[in-house]
């Protein structure tokens, strides 16, 4: 699938539209980071002063592609680190980002919620959580500090070192999301609270953003060279 398929591009007024849909897990495999770094990069040629970034329908993202990562090897490591910068970029994206989870968001889809400034997610029997320790993976030390930066403390040994998988409402109180909606009103609230974020200073949202997640990002850098 080419990367203009797999992510859908729309600048609404100020605000700009990802919509990550795979047609099945939206599992993120090289061509679908390409594809939403594609989108980062003319979201910031349009100047956009908010973004908002959406899965599929019942699937945000399903976390790394597994067809590679049972691959093992060089391959792995060159698909970790492409996720790890594409989170890296939205951490720091000069404007607002805020993800509309729309179901089930896991491994590194979870990070991706980490790395969105707010996240609004929809009601449903969804799994949102870092899987990796249940199915016998170390989660790589990125994930470990966007963990420690965005979730609630009295959550982080459970939902990192123990795999612990939330419903979307238990979900807010970890950390993972800010709130949760009804599906039908997901998008409507995604838009009206990017279009108001929007309305902030960009310069100045960028800069105090910088300064709240340097040492984030120095410790996430220094571990991936």
């Amino acid at each position: 699938m080419a990367g203009s398929e797999l992510v859908r591009y729309e600048l609404r007024e100020s605000v700009a539209l990802l919509h990550f849909d795979d047609g099945k897990a939206n599992a993120l495999s090289a061509d679908a980071i390409g594809a939403l770094g594609q989108a980062l990069d003319r979201a910031e040629k349009d100047e956009a002063r908010a973004l908002a970034l959406f899965g599929r329908p019942g699937r945000f993202s399903a976390g790394f592609d597994l067809s590679v990562m049972r691959q093992g090897g060089s391959a792995v490591l060159d698909l970790v680190r492409s996720g790890a910068e594409l989170g890296l970029r939205l951490y720091t994206f000069p404007c607002p980002v805020i993800a509309g989870c729309t179901g089930h968001a896991l491994a590194m889809g979870a990070l991706l919620l980490l790395c969105s400034d707010e996240r609004i997610g929809t009601r449903g029997d969804f799994k949102i959580g870092l899987n990796e320790v249940a199915i016998g993976m170390t989660l790589p030390y990125f994930g470990v500090e966007l963990a420690k930066a965005r979730l609630s403390r009295r959550h982080l040994t459970r939902a990192v070192a123990e795999a612990e998988i939330y419903d979307p409402e238990a979900a807010v109180d970890a950390g993972w999301l800010d709130r949760v909606v009804g599906p039908e009103a997901l998008s409507e609230s995604v838009l009206a609270l990017a279009t108001r974020l929007a309305t902030l200073d960009t310069r100045a949202h960028t800069e105090t953003k910088r300064s709240l997640r340097d040492d984030d990002v120095a410790a996430i850098r220094a571990s991936l060279d």
